[in-house]
């Protein structure tokens, strides 16, 4: 194996373990066999095809690979700092949210009202926040992991509780691809531990097909969210028509 092939290696292999993504998720994402993960990676022989694939499947370019740091660590939660930054200024919220996402300069310059020294400005903001890289004159790495969480009852949660989420149920959920259950039922604490876990892995099939379809087209995606959540929780209204329970004295 060549020195160039080696480093490029070296760095897909670095990337998986920053991303945490197995052999086996990555031969899913760009629809080939583990075995043949395993054996590209160990020979380094694979085309140029199959090269650009496993970048689009890492969020990275082909250049990226070489810059990889072997010990970088992803940030998995912003600090409050960060969150204000993003919660005080909708452009910047919106440029991080379409940078996770994998958008290139040049599409968020044509699709937004946004021309390219002010998305450079923000660029720049971000860099300085610690939440990407930012080199001249388009070059993006980002420093956080693609499904990283807001902090608890954080600047960016209250955003959202206060701001995004009422929007959000102001629909009435007929498009073609929309959909809105609301479930509720008495479990107990091993099934709701067990309903946890299946929107974990709901969740994580959402980051796989997400991650998947970056390497589309713009033209050919939509935005998409979802919002998944349980609790123990008791409608006040029916709370109120409780019976009060009395204790002998």
């Amino acid at each position: 194996m060549v020195a160039a092939s080696a480093a490029l290696i070296t760095g897909i292999k670095a990337a998986l373990r920053v991303r945490k993504i197995t052999y086996r998720a990555l031969a899913r994402e760009i629809g080939i066999s583990e075995a043949t993960v395993k054996r590209d990676l160990s020979r380094g022989s694979f085309s140029l095809r199959r090269l650009d694939e496993i970048c689009s499947a890492l969020g990275l370019e082909a250049g990226d690979l070489l810059q990889v740091p072997d010990n970088l660590q992803l940030v998995t939660e912003l600090t409050e700092a960060q969150e204000i930054a993003l919660a005080s200024d909708p452009r910047i919220l919106l440029v991080t949210y379409l940078l996770v996402n994998d958008w290139k300069f040049n599409e968020i310059v044509t699709t937004f009202a946004m021309d390219a020294n002010q998305l450079i400005d923000v660029l720049l903001r971000l860099d300085r926040l610690g939440i990407i890289e930012y080199r001249p004159p388009h070059r993006v790495r980002k420093l956080t992991a693609r499904n990283f969480s807001w902090r608890k009852d954080g600047p960016v949660h209250r955003f959202f509780i206060g701001r995004l989420i009422p929007e959000y149920f102001q629909s009435s959920f007929d498009g073609s691809g929309d959909a809105l259950r609301f479930v509720g039922g008495t479990l107990s604490p091993e099934s709701t531990i067990r309903f946890k876990r299946s929107l974990e892995r709901l969740a994580g099939e959402f980051e796989q097909l997400a991650r998947h379809d970056a390497r589309l087209p713009l033209e050919k995606r939509n935005g998409c969210s979802a919002i998944l959540a349980v609790r123990a929780w008791e409608f006040s209204e029916f709370t109120r028509l409780r019976r009060r329970r009395t204790f002998p004295r």
